[in-house]
């Protein structure tokens, strides 16, 4: 099991949810996508679409006052 961590704080939204879904195209099942962001907006439609695609999130934490990580597992 590999992990790729996404670095994508200052940036607006949706684009920190377009670029998890390009790198988790590049995943093999089992790996697991680290993504760090500070949109709002990304708090829930990361998760949606994670569930929506049958992907486990196996972390999600708050960082700061306005960012995130969470670990989305390709399934």
């Amino acid at each position: 099991m590999a992990t790729r961590v996404l670095e994508t704080e200052g940036q607006v939204c949706p684009f920190p949810l377009v670029e998890a879904k390009q790198a988790m195209n590049g995943l093999e099942i089992g790996d697991e996508l680290v993504i760090g962001f500070d949109c709002t907006q990304a708090t829930e439609a990361i998760p949606t679409w994670a569930a929506d695609n049958g992907y486990p999130v196996t972390h999600f934490d708050r960082t700061g006052d306005a960012s995130w990580t969470i670990t989305v597992q390709k399934a």
